[in-house]
């Protein structure tokens, strides 16, 4: 059972270059007085048994983060419980905690077995619960055949078992991940997020996770917690953090392909409803968005307008519809990715090859006009500074 709290953790990296001053940015990062702020006011409680991801682009803090929960990296403020104990001053070892890294960090001297057994050894478990922990992790992880081999007798996604096995035979109250699977090619990776879905089930373990992939955290984490410039953007589900973005980051980091974006303007009417005009079309939001805009006391303004590719219907019946050029189409089998020149963005729409019956119209061809619709309920609306005026 492992309960994991942050407070107000923060990490301060000393400037030892002189030339930052305090205000300034270095690598979109805050510089102090006391230097690069990598991590900024980070809380976030883990309940046990959660399995939490951190992810956001490289740079961002989730890793520092990690490493801080570990005990690798000191912390300059704040406070990191696990269950009721604070752990700021407590030795990686006495953490009650394993970690797998993204190079496997496997000792290449010793066999399957004996990378296996190392930590119990350091830890004196006696040889019969050794071999026993051994061979169960082995098992739950399908390297039982491997285990009198070395590390380099082994593919890439079969010593990422060997780390993973080597971090549960400990049983662990919390497990971090590091990048673990961002060495291993696309297939190896799908398979090995299956792999975790089912040991997470499988042992009574709080993971940590951390990746910059968006599709590794939208399948394995139960929360989210969406990271930039050190900064905690938003935390919730896979399925909130993709249907109610907080701000435009977010939108445009989760999803793939990316939202679209388009620059528009939000208009209000003297009875209070909403309407977005876009290239001189106008887009009336669902009646849930327009609550959300009247309860937030949305004002006419202007803003940038967001909806997904899948959002975007083809071939319409002219009618208020948007215009654009294609410049390219991708065959995905069961659907087109097309890049179109819209509204003065380059857009991507999601064309389902199945609704032409096997027909792909000839306006798919580079440099043809296209015109598309989307409707009120799919869109989002944000601000100038990039927050979501539904939020």
């Amino acid at each position: 059972m492992a309960f994991v709290s942050l407070k107000h953790v923060e990490k301060v990296y000393p400037s030892t270059d002189g030339k930052h001053r305090h205000g300034e940015k270095k690598s979109n990062l805050k510089v102090t007085k006391e230097g690069v702020l990598a991590v900024e006011d980070f809380n976030l409680e883990i309940k046990d048994r959660e399995f939490i991801v951190l992810v956001g682009p490289s740079g961002c803090g989730k890793s520092t983060t990690l490493r801080m929960v570990a005990g690798l990296e000191e912390i300059t403020r704040g406070e990191i419980y696990i269950d009721d104990r604070l752990v700021n001053d407590v030795p990686p070892k006495d953490r009650d905690i394993a970690m797998v890294f993204q190079s496997y960090a496997l000792y290449p001297h010793m066999t399957v077995r004996g990378n296996m057994e190392f930590p119990l050894k350091l830890h004196k478990v006696p040889k019969d619960e050794i071999k026993k922990r051994v061979e169960q992790a082995a098992s739950i992880l399908g390297i039982t055949e491997y285990l009198d081999r070395k590390p380099k007798a082994l593919s890439g996604g079969q010593r990422q078992r060997v780390a993973i096995g080597r971090a549960i035979v400990r049983e662990p109250k919390v497990l971090l991940m590091d990048e673990p699977l961002s060495n291993l090619d696309a297939k190896l990776r799908n398979q090995m997020r299956a792999e975790i879905i089912k040991l997470r089930q499988r042992i009574d373990t709080t993971f940590i996770y951390v990746t910059h992939d968006q599709t590794e955290a939208m399948t394995l984490g139960d929360r989210i917690v969406i990271m930039k410039d050190g900064v905690i953007q938003q935390i919730g589900t896979p399925q909130e953090v993709f249907d109610h973005p907080k701000n435009q980051f977010v939108a445009g980091f989760i999803g793939v392909p990316q939202m679209n974006f388009y620059d528009a303007r939000l208009l209000r009417a003297a009875d209070g409803s909403y309407k977005v005009e876009l290239q001189g079309t106008y887009i009336v939001p669902s009646e849930e968005k327009q609550e959300a805009l009247r309860k937030n006391d949305a004002e006419a303004q202007d803003i940038v307008l967001g909806v997904r590719p899948e959002h975007i219907a083809l071939l319409g019946d002219g009618k208020d519809m948007l215009h654009g050029t294609v410049e390219v189409a991708e065959m995905m089998g069961s659907a087109v990715h097309l890049h179109v020149n819209a509204c003065g963005r380059e857009s991507i729409i999601i064309a389902q090859t199945m609704s032409f019956e096997g027909k792909l119209p000839g306006s798919f061809a580079i440099g043809s006009p296209i015109s598309f619709t989307f409707g009120g309920n799919v869109i989002h609306m944000f601000s100038k500074d990039g927050n979501n005026l539904e939020a």
